[in-house]
């Protein structure tokens, strides 16, 4: 049975420069590369490839030591060109020179009618193999999930609230059959629900409307509504023990079409977003793509893999992430303003009307350009409670916040640690006035849980 859920706490950060609904022919890049720190969880890769290696797409290029049968699978045929290392020779990225034409692995392929026909076990094989498991994310902790786990529920949630996020709707238009099959194979790993949440402020595309084997959800409010993390708080919470999946939309489809044509294709309408972005809209690339050919205004800009707010700050020779469908490029924010916030201003973006209040009485539509300067370096954690109202769950974030840096394993567990990552306490870390690495500090928190 469907269900409606509306949320009142939250903000939106109307920010100019979001993608129109077009796709750009953008040059392709040559390299390409696969980083384990794209992988929250993954912290002892065993390398399978050496440099001058010949792969193709889909083949395996590392894996977890102590979680071999899941493999990591090259996005894109090609040569193996660099294995780069940190310290202690930790592996940061395994580079490919892509070929022009990209070849790519066979898997077993089915057709539509046969797909409910295919066992867990061999669905989930076929997924370890390809790569294509690593889509399935696990709550709590926010890794790739364990398939010998059985989730009570699997969520998806179709629709991105963040700031200048791309248009799912668009980035799968045509992939109906995919999108279908995906949640088939979904299906099978759970007795639970399969739920798929859509933004109740647009209209729900033909994709989303007409697919079996799900609960479709209606989610309406601010930022972060788009979180599937928020959705599961709000439609089926997760208490110490439980396991529940999330899929992004995007890699609903890759999974469906691996077991329909038999390969595992990265690729993905990308949305080219930002102020600095000459020609904002999607451009077809596979997962770990060079960044350095788009076209981008001025010298001195911030290259983001994702959104503004949870996204991964990259060199301009840097890589897509593994799971962005999103890339954002702003200003490096160098300048210095003369009295600072002091100064009454219609062109600040800020969630505190103390600094903003021109910004609120110019209106809600106002697009901002932003760039990096967070206006202020970290200082003592100061207690505003304006955490909390922009937290749209039941929990006190304030208080979480405190007892990760205390070590407190039990007002951890207590305070709702098991439900949340990252991105749901991004915004906290936006309104913050003390300027904490709050997302930084929950991972700490998240990894004390899941290592005690």
């Amino acid at each position: 049975m469907s269900q409606t859920i509306k949320l009142k706490k939250g903000f939106d950060l109307n920010l100019a420069g979001k993608a129109e609904n077009k796709t750009i022919d953008a040059p392709q890049p040559d390299t390409y590369a696969l980083k384990p720190t794209d992988f929250s969880g993954l912290s002892r890769p065993k390398v399978l490839v050496k440099e001058g290696d010949n792969v193709k797409a889909g083949s395996p290029l590392f894996f977890e030591r102590n979680v071999e049968d899941i493999l990591y699978t090259a996005p894109v045929s090609g040569e193996v060109v660099e294995i780069k290392r940190g310290e202690k020779r930790k592996v940061l990225e395994v580079k490919i020179l892509a070929d022009k034409e990209i070849e790519f692995e066979k898997f077993k392929n089915y057709s539509t009618s046969e797909i409910g026909g295919i066992s867990k076990e061999d669905a989930i094989e076929q997924l370890k193999k390809s790569g294509g498991w690593t889509n399935i994310i696990q709550r709590p902790y926010g890794v790739v999930a364990n398939p010998a786990d059985t989730p009570k529920a699997i969520f998806i949630s179709a629709f991105d609230s963040s700031p200048l996020a791309p248009d799912y709707s668009y980035v799968l238009n045509g992939q109906d059959q995919y999108f279908q099959a995906g949640i088939d194979i979904l299906k099978k790993f759970t007795a639970g629900t399969v739920h798929l949440n859509v933004d109740g402020k647009a209209e729900v595309s033909q994709l989303f409307s007409q697919v079996k084997n799900v609960q479709l959800n209606t989610i309406t409010g601010p930022h972060p509504a788009g979180n599937v993390g928020v959705q599961i708080h709000h439609l089926d919470p997760i208490a110490k023990g439980d396991v529940v999946w999330t899929v992004n939309p995007v890699g609903v489809a890759q999974i469906g079409k691996l077991f329909i044509e038999g390969i595992y294709d990265t690729s993905r309408l990308v949305a080219l977003t930002g102020s600095q972005m000459k020609d904002r809209g999607y451009a077809k690339m596979f997962a770990g793509a060079c960044v350095n050919k788009l076209a981008v205004e001025g010298s001195d800009n911030r290259f983001i893999s994702g959104n503004v707010l949870t996204g991964e700050g990259i060199a301009q020779e840097g890589y897509l992430g593994y799971y962005h469908n999103q890339i954002t490029v702003i200003p490096e924010g160098k300048q210095e303003e003369f009295l600072g916030w002091i100064m009454p201003s219609t062109k600040k973006l800020s969630f505190h009307k103390a600094f903003g209040m021109l910004t609120f009485l110019n209106g809600k539509n106002k697009e901002f350009e932003v760039d990096t300067n967070t206006h202020g370096e970290e200082r003592n954690f100061v207690v505003t409670g304006t955490f909390e109202e922009v937290m749209p769950m039941d929990i006190l974030p304030t208080y979480l916040f405190k007892a990760i840096m205390a070590e407190d394993y039990d007002d951890m567990e207590a305070l709702g640690i098991y439900e949340m990552v990252e991105e749901d306490v991004a915004l906290c870390e936006f309104v913050d006035v003390s300027k904490n690495p709050l997302q930084e500090i929950l991972r700490e928190g998240i990894d004390l849980i899941k290592e005690g």
